[in-house]
């Protein structure tokens, strides 16, 4: 104990170290220890000793005390320290960075300190006078002559934006007068900050209109407070301005990020936000400079133009985008400039994914402007590398526009054959590693296939003995890296050639022949261990399984040690959990001849959830697999209740004491929930009509508490009511007249059946009439 207190004294000693480096590190090392102790109430003086001298402090000393204060704040979570101690904390942060504060490097920790302090500002910013003074006191600081202040001054507002945003509206016409003096005037890594405030501002009121669903500015009890709109006339041509502020070479650097892509995004935020009313505020800067000799206004005008197509509707939007498509598309075949071309091919791609498809009352591509668009964007895939990126995906939305016309021709029918050559082409480009060219070039292939009719199915099963041999090719001479993304993308591939050829039995009979090799390929795949390929290979064995049914049983005993490597991977746990759905396909497929390999499946999956190691995120599927399982082998899961029952009974009553979470607890509640609940359906189906049906019946009281508990509480997705009505449906039905009693006493066979039969949901509806029969087939039997 002695040296421990030993150890904290010295930390804090060096603090006054007169060498920045040991400063820094004993203000890191004391924030860690904080982090550990101040939880459970020890090193309670910590916080009063920081703070005790600091304003006599020489500067170094004091500018050291505030970072530990920030770093201290960034490692402890808000309830830890009471609101006493944090309004101590905030009154030092905020007096050091006031501008009679001498130093600028301790105004600099002192505004860093604010940032991570933020989150346990709440009661403060509650309070109209503190905040005030807070916010007055981070103004000050956006005007600081020193650009890191300015910086970290504007970093807080964006950070206020979100955690405050209900507390903004009486600043903002100040907070607008400073970003846009910032964003027209100041240095780069300013400005930004700058506009990241006004993407920050959208976010918050996209999410809130999103969830309210619809325009409220006539509710009061709606948090909305449409500052997006309220700042619009004179936010969106300070946005305007920052497009024109591009760097050369940016669309080639991957990493770029500058004031006309931050403009832009922005932009495109904005029209989310307020809908139409961009369209005629944009439209006039559209119209004056798309045609202009600079290069900047030229591609300024059509990063704007792709920026506004989603968010407003569909009916404001036709008649300009009808009138410029055609100007587009010239452009991208003859404008000379490599940024125009780039920025034309993107807009192309916005312009198919929101306003092309079945969905659509006007159509935008047609019968006589589709062979065009096709050309042209065939054509630009031999552009530069980052040119032909955009075109193939603005292939792959055309294309996806397609995908619902079932087994009707599309207009990609009569150019498929060329399509699909000059895709291939694309992938085989020397320069087709730079700017994600050959992903987004297989990305438009498999779309363009996804898309495709019965007409061209014989172009499909051809493409698969040539993708074979691309990925039997992989599987030497290659770097590791440029291997594994290869045979990542090649699998992929393959996976939707065999979706699509396994949809209808003329092209599933032409594409057996390839099964045998095709999956020898896959198995030489796993044995180059890279995670990202073990995802495509797996999800494309999945699809095989699915498609070639119980002949798929012939590939499991050199398959098997793959299957058990996929389900033992918890550090990659994505792959774990493909591997946890690839199980499932194989169970649909195999039914009961997968018998064999379900005790070392079963030990597997029991192992995955009593780990601690395994990402949570697994746990909800491979409920789920309980229940393919046991719907594949019936009542010979009787061997695996005693093991799998506890488990998800456990699983349930933890689900059940997470109401009232934020909303990533409560999505993940419902995921967990969900897989629970799809496993006790399919162990009740799976011994229906089976003598051993009583074994089920301990089970039936806690399954029905655990459905009326879900009542209850209301924290139910649609998607867990239609399966938790569905359990009741199948309880009654497996376990009929014997478990009548235990129905009848149930919430969920009177209230909560009620409800659904009378939802808005046909789902829900038909789960729960089906339910109904159920229960009164088990009640008067």
């Amino acid at each position: 104990m002695g040296t421990r207190c030993a150890v904290k004294d010295f930390l804090l000693q060096t603090l006054s170290s007169p060498l920045p480096d040991p400063r820094s590190t004993a203000s890191q090392v004391i924030a860690k220890i904080a982090g550990i102790e101040l939880p459970h109430k020890q090193w309670p003086q910590l916080i009063g000793s920081l703070l005790s001298t600091n304003h006599q402090l020489p500067a170094h000393v004091k500018q050291a005390t505030l970072d530990t204060l920030g770093y201290l704040c960034e490692e402890v979570s808000s309830d830890v320290i009471d609101q006493d101690q944090v309004n101590k904390i905030l009154t030092a942060v905020v007096e050091g960075m006031k501008s009679s504060e001498g130093s600028i490097a301790v105004r600099l920790a002192a505004t860093k300190a604010l940032y991570n302090a933020l989150g346990f500002a709440q009661a403060n910013f509650t309070n109209d006078r503190e905040r005030s003074y807070i916010m007055g006191v981070v103004f000050e600081a956006t005007q600081c002559p020193e650009v890191k202040l300015r910086q970290a001054a504007l970093e807080c507002l964006v950070s206020i934006s979100s955690t405050y945003y209900s507390k903004l509206a009486p600043y903002i016409q100040d907070i607008f007068n400073i970003t846009a003096k910032a964003v027209r005037e100041d240095e780069e890594p300013v400005a930004l900050q700058a506009i990241e405030f006004w993407s920050s501002i959208c976010d918050e009121e996209i999410d809130i209109l999103e969830e309210y669903g619809g325009d409220f500015r006539g509710d009061p009890d709606i948090p909305c407070f449409y500052l997006v709109k309220q700042a619009l006339s004179v936010l969106v041509p300070m946005l305007l301005e920052a497009l024109l502020k591009q760097e050369e070479g940016q669309d080639q650097d991957e990493g770029a990020w500058n004031l006309a892509m931050a403009g832009g995004t922005c932009l495109g935020l904005v029209a989310r936000t307020v809908g139409d009313d961009i369209v005629p505020l944009v439209m006039p800067f559209i119209e004056e400079n798309i045609t202009k000799p600079d290069w900047r206004q030229r591609e300024a005008a059509t990063y704007a133009f792709g920026s506004i197509l989603e968010g407003p509707s569909p009916d404001k939007l036709m008649p300009v985008v009808s009138g410029a498509l055609s100007f587009m598309l010239t452009a991208l075949m003859k404008d000379l400039n490599n940024h125009v071309k780039d920025t034309t091919a993107w807009t192309l791609g916005r312009i198919f994914e929101f306003l092309h498809g079945s969905t659509m009352e006007t159509a935008i591509v047609t019968a006589e402007n589709c062979q065009e668009i096709i050309l042209v964007l065939l054509q630009s895939m031999k552009d530069a590398p980052n040119v032909a990126e955009k075109a193939c995906g603005a292939l792959y939305f055309l294309a996806q526009g397609y995908e619902d016309l079932g087994s009707s021709s599309s207009p990609l029918t009569s150019s498929f054959q060329n399509i699909v050559e000059t895709l291939l082409t694309v992938t085989r480009r020397e320069d087709a590693g730079e700017s994600r060219l050959r992903t987004a070039a297989y990305e438009a292939l498999n779309e363009v296939v996804r898309s495709s009719s019965e007409e061209t199915a014989h172009v499909v099963i051809n493409l698969v003995p040539l993708i074979m041999g691309e990925l039997y090719n992989t599987l030497s001479s290659y770097e590791k890296e440029k291997q594994a993304e290869l045979q990542g993308l090649l699998c992929g591939c393959l996976q939707v050639f065999i979706q699509k050829l396994g949809a209808s039995e003329p092209t599933k009979y032409a594409f057996m022949p390839h099964a045998d090799r095709m999956m020898e390929l896959f198995l030489h795949v796993f044995a180059c261990r890279s995670a990202t390929v073990h995802e495509e290979a797996m999800l494309a064995i999945g699809a095989l399984a699915y498609t070639t049914g119980s002949d798929f049983l012939r590939y499991m005993p050199d398959f098997y040690k793959y299957l058990e490597m996929g389900l033992q991977n918890f550090e990659e746990y994505q792959v774990c959990a493909i591997t946890v759905g690839v199980v499932g396909d194989i169970c649909r497929a195999l039914e009961e001849k997968i018998l064999p390999y379900c005790d070392g499946i079963m030990i597997q999956l029991l192992k995955d959830l009593s780990s601690n190691q395994l990402h949570r995120s697994v746990k909800p599927p491979i409920f789920s697999c309980f229940g393919d399982i046991s719907l594949a082998i019936g009542e010979n899961f009787e061997k695996y209740l005693m093991y799998a029952m506890p488990m998800l009974q456990s699983a349930a009553e933890l689900s059940a004491q997470t109401s009232g979470g934020d909303d990533e607890i409560m999505e993940y509640t419902n995921l967990l929930r969900n897989g629970i609940l799809e496993a006790y359906s399919g162990i009740f189906q799976s011994f229906k009509n089976s003598p051993k049906t009583q074994l089920l019946l301990p089970y039936a009281p806690h399954i029905l508490q655990f459905l009326d508990s879900l009542y209850l509480e209301k924290y139910m997705d649609d998607v867990v009511t239609k399966t938790a009505i569905g359990v009741l449906g199948d309880l009654a039905d497996t376990l009929g007249s014997n478990a009548a009693p235990l129905i009848q006493q149930s919430l969920s066979s009177k209230d909560f059946l009620n409800e659904c039969l009378s939802s808005d949901d046909p789902l829900i509806k038909e789960s729960a009439d089906w339910a109904k029969l159920a229960i009164g087939c088990a009640v008067s039997g």
